[in-house]
C-alpha cells in the first residue's frame, strides 16, 4: 500500500537532515508520495541557504502515514513554536511512523511524544534534546533508535541510515538494500554501533548545525 511521507519544515533546518532520508524514500517511486508542509506555504529557508518549497500549511496538511523532522539550528526557536508543537501532538500519534533526525527529536520531547520512550539526538549538542524532558529514556550511544511508532536519528548523516531501517521494516530487505545500491550509499545498519558517541556534548548548542 502507498505511503504518504510529510517533511515538517522549518527556517534554518538541517538540509541533509531532510534530503538524507527523503532521498532514500524517494527512490522508492510509487511506493511514497512525498509532501513537504509547514507553518506557512512557500519557500523555508535552510540553515545552509537553499530554500525548499512547502506545498502545504499546518491548516491544509494531509492525512499522512509518515512523518519526517528534521534538525538544525532553528531547532532552539521552534522549541517555542506553539503552532508546530500543536501540530506535531495532532499528527504524530495518527502516524504510522515518525521519524525525527538529530535535534529534531528536542522538539519531539518538548511536544511528550517521547514520553516513556528511548530515544536519541545529535551527540555534540545531546544536551539540547535530553533537556527537553526527564520522561525519555535518552540513549547517548546509538545511530539510531526505532521505538515503533517514533524512530529518532543521532546527527545528520544518521539520519540516512535510520531512513533505510525504517524502509526495510516497512517495505522489506530487498527493497531496502535496493535503494541504497541504487544511491550508492553505504548503509550503516548496526545501530548500536555509535562512532561519534566520543564527541557527546562537545559543542556550543547555540552554534548547533544539526
Amino acid at each position: 500500500m502507498k505511503k504518504r511521507l510529510g517533511a515538517i519544515l522549518y527556517n534554518d533546518f538541517e538540509l541533509l537532515d531532510a534530503y538524507g532520508p527523503l532521498e532514500m524514500f524517494g527512490v522508492l517511486g510509487e511506493q511514497v508520495d512525498i509532501v513537504v508542509i509547514a507553518e506557512q506555504k512557500g519557500p523555508v529557508r535552510s540553515s545552509g541557504g537553499p530554500s525548499t518549497l512547502a506545498e502545504y500549511d499546518f491548516s491544509d496538511a494531509p492525512e499522512l502515514d509518515l512523518i519526517l523532522l528534521p534538525g538544525g539550528i532553528g531547532t532552539l526557536a521552534e522549541l517555542e513554536n506553539d503552532a508546530l508543537l500543536d501540530f506535531l501532538k495532532a499528527r504524530a500519534p495518527l502516524s504510522e511512523i515518525t521519524m525525527s533526525v538529530c535535534s529534531g527529536s528536542a522538539i519531539l520531547a518538548r511536544a511528550g511524544l517521547l514520553d516513556g520512550l528511548p530515544a536519541t539526538s545529535n551527540k555534540m549538542f545531546f544536551s539540547l534534546a535530553s533537556s527537553q524532558s526527564d520522561a525519555v529514556e535518552w540513549r547517548e550511544a546509538a545511530r539510531w533508535v526505532d521505538a515503533g511508532r517514533y524512530v529518532t536519528s543521532s546527527g545528520v548523516s544518521a539520519g540516512t541510515d535510520m531512513a533505510l531501517a525504517v524502509i526495510e521494516r516497512l517495505f522489506g530487505t530487498e527493497t531496502a538494500e535496493t535503494a541504497a545500491r541504487f544511491t550508492e550509499y553505504q548503509w550503516h545498519r548496526d545501530a548500536d554501533d555509535d562512532p561519534f558517541k566520543a564527541y557527546l556534548n562537545q559543542a556550543d548548542a547555540a552554534a548547533i548545525g544539526g
